[in-house]
């Protein structure tokens, strides 16, 4: 359930209660919780004390006098993720100024039903632009952990930096997520884009981890159902490390295939089987269904997730749902990827994004993109790289130059909005894409066959997995190896590469200001390890007015 409230300015509350910290674990789960980062950690309630908040607390969508705060409570011992039993539970919230919620500005409450698997929204207004705030649920006596999150900027406002985290693939079962921890560890966050596959719907092993298990993932068999869907989701937000995110900053949450099936399309997915796992159309809404609730997505059009954001006059963030419309995925080598029937985005979201683009005033133009714009060819590699980046790419494994299912398969569509870009005279266009477990920077050429004599249109930044495995992983030798050989082959077949790391996994810090938009790529020491590090990679912006990339060499 939704609930809207507007923020009451002025109000106290009165001497705040004890938080209480759940440590326990989840049922779904079977881990322990760590305790909230945002203060001491105090005595753990039993799982079996209900109402507990298991799963954490989140904000999402920041607007200039708003955001979209989430919970999930656990209603009774039993009442677990994708259970649909449960008692009918009020859950309220606190959103103030200040981390020891005294200066509260607004308080509400609602229902917390099984029909909605006890998962709860509150899309709270009235707040003041660019202004952190912290908020905490309640049920029952039991308080949820204590969360930051922040404001857009007004929209007339002068903004003289925005900083984001970003992040894609992140599988469970192949390791921890140390990047959601070192990115909640920063404090500096405006927010965090997570740009797909929050979720994988595999059966227990079924996908790649250089051939083990890291963490087994409920529910162990290949999720189909609601209540399968419901429980993965729930198994996810019991990590403690993208709980303590959740808890620093808001998120800003597009989906890709895996938050259904593999290789989704709109009418199917390659990892649907259509009879033997029922219709394709249960299981999509299923997932649909699942994700809105579990996660603080406002979506403008209802069942997508395309929507548009504004920070000030700084940027504006167009997110795109490429999953929902576009048309099957055709054999690479195939002709058919030039036709102009076939839509990546569809007919109705391309003409959104065509004319936001034209209208936007700001001084950078984002695009959250789940799947690479930028052209690739594979180019000549040997036989023992080349059928792992086949498979990797989903390339067939004679190594055609093709990955039919991002933007290379939908060429009509590409050439279409790249165009607008380039006869509208529209500058500081950057993609921000997750999905290929690869670390890239590239300039977005209008004709890549040509470049560099063919201009760049817009820029694109691609972080690498969180966890998925990535070239290495699947070829099972030690990190950098496959990168050293493979990446000047890339980048020698596609001149508008700056930068291709194919080994190692990580995350994103996006920075911007007037002058430039920079990501700076951080990777991780093992994403096996629970308390693995981060270290910094490199770092690529583009200047204003360019549409190009270009290599520095700080980070922010």
């Amino acid at each position: 359930m939704t609930t809207r409230y507007r923020a009451s300015e002025g109000t106290n509350s009165p001497s705040p209660r004890r938080r209480t910290v759940v440590k326990a674990a989840a049922a779904t789960a079977g881990a322990a919780l760590a305790a909230a980062p945002l203060g001491a950690a105090l005595p753990a309630r039993a799982a079996t004390q209900a109402p507990a908040f298991l799963h954490g607390v989140a904000s999402g969508d920041p607007l200039s006098d708003g955001v979209l705060l989430w919970t999930r409570v656990t209603p009774a011992a039993d009442a677990v993720p994708g259970s649909g039993i449960g008692p009918d539970t009020e859950v309220s919230w606190v959103v103030a100024r200040d981390k020891a919620l005294t200066d509260v500005v607004t308080r509400g409450s609602t229902t917390a039903t099984a029909a909605a698997d006890h998962t709860v929204k509150a899309d709270i207004r009235g707040l003041r632009p660019a202004t952190d705030y912290w908020f905490r649920f309640s049920a029952g006596g039991t308080d949820s952990p204590v969360a930051r999150t922040r404001t857009a900027p007004a929209a007339d406002a002068t903004v003289t930096g925005l900083r984001f985290g970003v992040v894609s693939c992140a599988n469970w079962e192949a390791g921890y997520f140390a990047a959601y921890r070192h990115l909640a560890a920063r404090g500096d966050l405006d927010a965090w884009l997570h740009l797909g596959d929050y979720i994988y719907e595999y059966g227990s092993g079924d996908y790649g981890t250089r051939g083990r298990v890291v963490r087994p993932h409920t529910p162990t068999h290949e999720i189909l159902t609601l209540a399968d869907y419901r429980a993965r989701h729930g198994t996810y937000k019991t990590d403690p490390d993208l709980r303590a995110l959740h808890q620093q900053a808001p998120v800003i949450a597009i989906w890709d295939d895996h938050e259904f099936a593999n290789d989704t399309w709109s009418g199917g997915a390659e990892n649907h089987t259509e009879g033997a796992e029922g219709t394709w159309s249960a299981r999509q809404a299923a997932a649909r269904q699942a994700y809105f609730e579990w996660m603080p997505v406002r979506p403008a059009i209802a069942g997508t997730t395309y929507r548009r954001l504004r920070f000030g006059k700084l940027a504006d963030l167009s997110l795109l749902d490429l999953r929902s419309f576009r048309s099957q995925q055709v054999s690479t080598g195939s002709g058919s990827v030039d036709d102009p029937d076939r839509t990546i985005t569809g007919r109705a979201q391309l003409d959104w994004l065509k004319a936001g683009l034209t209208a936007s005033d700001t001084t950078w133009r984002l695009v959250g993109n789940s799947v690479m714009i930028s052209p690739f060819v594979v180019g000549s590699l040997t036989a023992d790289l080349l059928k792992p980046l086949a498979k990797l790419l989903g390339l067939p494994q004679e190594g055609l130059a093709l990955n039919t299912d991002q933007w290379d398969g939908y060429t009509d569509d590409r050439r279409e909005l790249l165009a607008h870009l380039r006869s509208n005279a529209i500058r500081n266009t950057v993609f921000l894409t997750g999905d290929i477990h690869m670390a890239w920077a590239n300039d977005v050429p209008v004709d890549a066959g040509t470049y560099p004599l063919s201009p760049s249109a817009a820029t694109e930044f691609v972080v690498t997995s969180v966890t998925s495995d990535n070239l290495d992983d699947i070829v099972k030798v030690p990190e950098g190896t496959v990168s050293a050989i493979a990446a000047p082959v890339i980048r020698a077949a596609n001149r508008h590469v700056h930068w291709v790391d194919t080994d190692r996994h990580g995350y994103g810090v996006l920075d911007l200001t007037a002058d430039r938009a920079q990501l700076d790529y951080y990777a991780l020491s093992d994403r096996t390890a629970a308390n693995a590090s981060s270290s910094w990679v490199r770092s690529y912006r583009t200047r204003s007015g360019t549409q190009k990339v270009e290599r520095t060499y700080d980070p922010v």
